[in-house]
């Protein structure tokens, strides 16, 4: 009892009257809350005495309310709490996760209304997650949020890592820059996108990823996104603070809420050690546990399939030419002529349901497969596929009997041209109709303008669709990849059969005209703090102009480089995305792809430099091999790492995939070296990677 009060002492203590203060478990974080005189909810941060979030504005304004929720308030209560566990992820890159915070719940009345809302602090050793509540009253039910106002301001101008701040699109390009340069490149960072909205010229989308002058590193996020809109930050430049800035509605509000409800946590992610941001899981942990009760049926998939073809104009999604309108359960496609170029064919698919069954891939997927890909997109078309009815040239029935023969499950694809109306109509008949068929993955899409006509694909509305269709899926026993769904915030620990989603520029846009050579050294410390990416890693064939003549894009990427990616790039999804006859030109290499795992026990972070480079080793599940990747940016390094993260006294086998010395992911992307040596803990190496390259290496242990 002594002890627990000594740490209480330290921990919680009351500066005076109007102020709080909150410390880390380790003390290296130190938050104080305060009221300002006129009653302003108030907070600030310091990590090793180091100043990290100046004071800042907490509250909210709502709509058709004259005193709304920002000032006039006192300190009604507060509690306090120190918590210590481990959970058990059903995947993710450890497997025991630590989630130790200690907690401030602070109770504030408005002295004028009577309303009370708690917000609620808890400060890990690597950073602050707070939220909002509104706890069951009679002065405060129903309400609508005009404008979120949670500040966080910086302590100078800090180099940032940054995409525009959008409603309806993450497919953006990284800028780095200083937070003050924002206005000015605003306009050259944006990129055409098939559906996007932007609102100010200082706007950017979290996670976002600071560097101050002084090394301290920080990143700004969300967790536990539900039934609330997502959040982008407005940056005030001329002092450098970023206030929240929800995804409004079809008529302008940015939420309507019934008591009694919380926001979703706001993060304050801060280290001098850059490994150290990789590395945290407070995005997980301000999550709720799991809600499945038998997790069973949720497995890592590794797999390949009918996409990249299309992706590069070499093949098509559409059955034919011929049709310029579709109207599904009318159009008769067996009296319309096939344009040749449709890629989901019974041969094709065929070949790739063999070609994975001949090198232990899990699953195929298939685009294109279902009718109404003739006038599917820009539209705004409401009733665009039925997700059930294929064209007459994919026999579902035959090709869930030949990949069952063949020990590939197929993965369905659910594309909905951003008709979220329509799918939720469709969704239990489309669910049932995977299950009868073999199929319990899904990749959906939202590509367009959303419907209902004026909702974006990150506010409130479309945020609860995304999240209806997890737990849908997870009723039907389906695992869900959504792609242009609203970024991940760690809901995959309470729902771990959402296990992945794109929500960022992909390797898509490879073929779409290529993205920056250092853009996989930022996403591990942008888009993948919310949850893993199906980035569609593997490509091997970096001239686009050899799969489709009319594509002069380039694939940005060295073969090395691409290989690493699936250990830097986790996730529980990972695709092969290159065509099968591009890996048998290099099956040395392919060689990685196929033994890389999915699942993993340990993850360490040995090297990391947002913009720059990132390292990491990881161990397999259940086994003592562990597999390591190397993405570096723009120039040459040496990157030097030690083995210490071996058992003692065991030795291994390395197989080590590297660039060769003439590499570059421009002029020379195909050149790589393979080499193997034998390793134990003691063992150093250093390996040079080229720009936009990498290396990879499997590390094996000697039976």
């Amino acid at each position: 009892m002594k002890l627990f009060i000594l740490i209480y002492a330290v921990l919680f203590s009351v500066i005076e009257g109007n102020s709080q203060e909150l410390k880390s478990p380790n003390g290296d974080l130190v938050m104080q809350f305060s009221l300002e005189l006129n009653g302003v909810p108030t907070y600030k941060l310091a990590y090793k005495n180091k100043a990290v979030i100046k004071p800042s504005h907490l509250g909210l304004e709502l709509k058709n309310d004259e005193k709304s929720l920002l000032n006039s308030f006192e300190i009604s209560n507060t509690e306090t709490v120190i918590f210590d566990e481990t959970w058990q992820p059903v995947w993710g890159e450890t497997k025991d996760i630590r989630n130790h915070y200690n907690e401030l719940a602070v109770e504030l009345t408005q002295i004028e209304t009577e309303r009370k809302i708690i917000i609620r602090f808890r400060l890990f050793n690597d950073g602050l997650g707070f939220r909002y509540e509104f706890p069951s009253q009679e002065n405060l039910v129903y309400f609508v949020i005009r404008e979120e106002k949670t500040q966080f301001a910086m302590t100078g101008d800090h180099t940032a890592f940054w995409i525009p701040g959008d409603y309806d699109s993450q497919e953006y390009d990284f800028t780095e820059s200083k937070l003050s340069e924002i206005r000015s490149l605003f306009d050259t960072a944006l990129t055409d996108n098939a559906s996007q909205k932007q609102y100010s010229k200082t706007g950017v989308q979290t996670s976002l990823m600071m560097k101050t002058a002084d090394g301290l590193y920080v990143n700004l996020h969300e967790a536990a996104l539900v039934n609330y809109s997502c959040m982008n930050l407005n940056l005030d430049d001329e002092n450098m603070i970023f206030e929240s800035w929800l995804t409004p509605d079809a008529n302008g509000d940015k939420g309507y809420m019934q008591a009694p409800c919380t926001s979703p946590w706001r993060t304050v992610m801060v280290s001098d050690d850059a490994r150290d941001i990789l590395a945290s899981n407070i995005t997980l942990n301000l999550n709720e546990p799991c809600a499945i009760e038998d997790t069973s049926w949720i497995k890592p998939v590794k797999y390949i399939g009918v996409w990249w073809e299309m992706i590069t104009g070499k093949s098509s999604w559409q059955y034919t030419d011929e049709l310029p309108s579709v109207e599904l359960g009318i159009t008769d496609y067996t009296k319309v002529k096939p344009n040749k170029t449709h890629a989901a064919n019974n041969t094709k698919v065929k070949r790739y349901i063999d070609f994975a069954s001949e090198h232990g891939f899990d699953g195929v997927l298939v685009e294109g497969w279902n009718e109404g890909w003739e006038d599917w997109f820009g539209k705004s078309k409401d009733y665009v596929f039925d997700f059930v009815t294929p064209y007459p040239d994919f026999d579902i029935e035959a090709i869930h009997s030949y990949a069952k023969s063949k020990g590939v499950k197929m993965i369905m694809h659910h594309e909905t041209s951003g008709s979220a109306r329509n799918y939720e109509r469709h969704l239990d008949q489309a669910y049932q109709f995977m299950k009868d068929h073999g199929y319990d993955a899904v990749k959906s899409g939202y590509v367009g303008d959303m419907l209902p006509r004026g909702e974006h694909h990150y506010g409130q509305w479309t945020v609860n669709h995304f999240q209806y269709c997890v737990e849908k899926a997870a009723d039907y026993e389906i695992m869900v990849n959504a792609h242009e769904a609203v970024r991940p915030t760690g809901i995959s620990r309470t729902y771990p059969n959402l296990i992945g989603n794109e929500s960022a520029r992909g390797t898509e846009f490879q073929a779409f005209g290529g993205s920056k050579p250092n853009h996989v050294t930022v996403l591990p410390f942008t888009r993948l703090i919310g949850g893993p990416m199906d980035y569609t890693p593997g490509i091997f064939e970096m001239d686009i102009s050899k799969l489709n003549p009319d594509n002069n894009s380039h694939v940005n990427s060295t073969i090395a480089n691409q290989l690493a990616l699936y250990v830097t790039m986790y996730s529980p999804l990972q695709m092969a995305a290159d065509l099968p006859e591009h890996y048998q030109q290099f099956m040395d290499a392919f060689q990685f792809i196929k033994d890389v795992a999915l699942d993993w026990d340990e993850s360490t972070y040995l090297e990391a430099e947002p913009g720059y480079y990132v390292t990491i080793a990881r161990k397999e599940k259940g086994t003592n091999n562990w597999f390591v990747g190397n993405v570096n940016g723009n120039e040459s390094r040496v990157s030097t790492i030690k083995f210490d993260f071996l058992e003692k006294g065991k030795k291994y086998k390395a197989t080590i995939y590297a660039d060769a010395k003439d590499a570059h992911y421009k002029t020379n992307p195909q050149a790589y070296k393979i080499t193997t040596k034998t390793v134990t803990s003691k063992s150093k190496l250093s390996q040079l990677s080229v720009p936009g390259g990498g290396y990879a290496i499997s590390v094996m242990e000697i039976k």
